[in-house]
Formats: structure tokens, sequence, C-alpha cells
């Protein structure tokens, strides 16, 4: 099960087709429009369905809070659970027992776990075929093992910076390609720092639940 989430952390995909845009912003306009939407929001709930490049799809419920913490709640079938602790992302699969971490910064969901980042150093904007949707590409040119992240947003007046979060895809390194796509997207919504907690597999007799 470890698969699901490896491609998630250690990797971006398209979730609209890119053609020549026409009556949108500008560019440096569009990604100071999603940087001001990352700041802006505080808390986010939503249910995710998540597909890798083999076509295989897993869903689940995401829970975030800035700064830098998100929980990946899979469907039950599949035990796994992803979390962010606003430092680091940590990966754990109980049917096998197993628990891997990376710092936040090393992975694509750093564009939006970080909402101080400076998207215009290492973002460009995705032409879209809506002008109600706004695309980002996010990498680092440094850093091309950290992957890559194409985040994509809808114009929704109420929501926060006027934007809602749709989805993203994510491509590692090896080519390994994930999108998550969200729905019933729900900001400002309170959320608990001990929803970030987690069971570790490895000492059952210790709960950090």
């Amino acid at each position: 099960m470890l698969k699901y989430g490896f491609a998630l952390i250690a990797a971006p995909l398209a979730l609209t087709a890119t053609v020549p845009a026409t009556a949108q912003q500008s560019p440096t306009d569009s990604l100071a429009k999603i940087s001001n939407h990352l700041r802006s929001m505080s808390t986010m709930t939503a249910n995710f369905t998540q597909t890798d490049r083999s076509g295989q799809m897993i869903t689940g419920k995401l829970i975030l809070k800035q700064p830098g913490k998100i929980r990946f709640q899979y469907q039950k079938d599949a035990n796994l659970l992803i979390v962010g602790d606003g430092k680091a992302l940590t990966m754990i699969d109980y049917d096998v027992n197993q628990v891997q971490r990376w710092p936040i910064g090393n992975s694509p969901l750093a564009a939006l776990l970080n909402p101080e980042r400076d998207l215009s150093k290492y973002g460009k904007i995705v032409p879209t075929r809506n002008p109600a949707v706004l695309s980002v590409e996010v990498s680092d040119p440094k850093r091309p093992e950290y992957g890559v992240i194409t985040m994509v947003f809808t114009k929704k007046p109420g929501a926060p910076g006027g934007l809602s979060l749709d989805g993203w895809v994510s491509l590692d390194s090896k080519n390994n390609r994930t999108s998550i796509r969200l729905s019933n997207q729900k900001f400002g919504v309170p959320v608990a720092n001990s929803s970030f907690n987690w069971t570790d597999p490895r000492r059952k007799s210790r709960s950090k639940r």
C-alpha cells in the first residue's frame, strides 16, 4: 500500500488541458492572486480522489491547517495515512507497520504547505482554456529531485482570496505521476491540532493519538 503515498509525497500532473489563454490576468497578477489565496487559507477540509499514472484510484478525506499541517486519511481498506506536522511529512503503512518521513521542504507539497513561499521565484502560470481557472507549476530548478507540483484553482467569490483549490498533479524525478482531485471543499472550519496526531505501528504500546 505504500506505493500510493510515496507517489503523492515524493512526486505533479495536469488537471486541465493547456491551450493559449484568452481574457486572463497577466502571469504576475495570477501568481499574486494564488499567493494571496494560500496566505488567506487558514484551514480546509475536502474529499479527495487520488489517481496514479496507471489509472489506479483511491479516495479519502483531506484536512489542512496552515502553516504546514495536513492529513490524508485514506479509505479504510487502504490502511495508509499521511500526516504533515508543520516540519515533516510522515507516511504510515499499517499493513506492514512501516513509517517513512521527509522534510516538508523536500516535497512538492511545500508549495501548498508554506504560504510564505515566494511563488514568483519558483512558480509559473500554466495557461488553461477556462479564464475562471488558474494553474501554477511550482518547482525548484536547483533541486529537481524534489519534483514538481501543478496546482489548479477555480475563481470562487467568498473563498479565501477569491479562489478554491481544486487539486494538483505531482511528478517526481522518475516521472511518477499522481493527481489529486478535491471535492466538497470547506474553508475556515475549526480544525484541532490533534487531527495531525497518528499511531506508530512500530510501537504498539505507545500511542500518539
